[in-house]
């Protein structure tokens, strides 16, 4: 086995949601293994000085807006990413949206669209992009960003951990037909990390009471612990790896 199997250099990856939180230490990580990287999200503004970031490492990125609940942005991006690359090697579905924080029986039908135009529609769609282009070029990785909430879902937040059930699944399902195209797709799922995306729970005090001692590890994460496994994911350490979900939680679903 080659010594560099984690050296993504001449690799191009999209990141979506890459202008804080996971997103954007997913991003910098990918930077600095090499990779080529397009950050993405809604607004433009707060991706530049991700970008800016990763160039001050002597690593290559741009930005490009891109909101993935809607179909045309979504269309126009891949139009654009054709225009000025030959290739996507890797794909990181972050972006999310939750919208939400209530029981399931008070959410309404536009929270439900909302949850679940950025967390499935957008995955897939992206998913769906990126695996053509991949398929052409002879092969690629996809990673979703799911949640431990797709497999026990956390109290008021019903819609938003249906989606990232949905991603669990939809990750699976393109896992399988797209093997044969050496197309690899892989979920990492996150436990509660410290990010402006989870500030709703890791800033009450009364939640984080009742959550930590669910955690073996006692903390919260940082976002730069969830970017490792998805380097992993994206390389070649990772090669007969498909269809699988690398959860980092701290142990709390051991």
């Amino acid at each position: 086995m080659k010594r560099d199997i984690f050296d993504l250099s001449g690799r191009v990856a999209l990141v979506t949601g890459g202008s804080r939180g996971i997103g954007r230490a997913i991003a910098k990580t990918l930077a600095a293994y090499g990779a080529e990287v397009i950050l993405t999200s809604r607004k433009i503004e707060g991706l530049a000085a991700v970008a800016e970031e990763i160039k001050a490492d002597n690593g290559k990125a741009c930005c490009l807006p891109c909101h993935v609940g809607e179909m045309a942005q979504i269309e126009a991006l891949f139009t654009d990413l054709k225009k000025r690359y030959d290739k996507i090697d890797i794909l990181v579905n972050n972006a999310a949206t939750n919208p939400y924080f209530g029981d399931v029986l008070n959410a309404d039908e536009g929270v439900w669209d909302k949850t679940c135009a950025v967390n499935l529609k957008g995955f897939y769609f992206m998913s769906q992009h990126a695996a053509k282009w991949m398929k052409e070029k002879g092969g690629g990785a996809i990673v979703n960003v799911a949640s431990v909430n797709g497999i026990k879902p956390a109290p008021l937040q019903g819609i938003y951990s249906i989606t990232k059930a949905g991603v669990i699944a939809m990750t699976q399902a393109f896992a399988k037909e797209l093997a044969s195209y050496n197309i690899r797709v892989n979920a990492l799922l996150p436990g509660l990390t410290d990010t402006k995306f989870a500030a709703a729970l890791t800033q009450n005090e009364q939640i984080l009471n009742m959550v930590l001692p669910t955690i073996p590890m006692g903390r919260i994460a940082k976002p730069q612990e969830m970017a490792g496994a998805v380097l992993y994911l994206c390389s070649d350490a990772a090669s007969y790896t498909t269809g699988t979900c690398v959860v980092c939680d701290g142990g709390m679903l051991a």
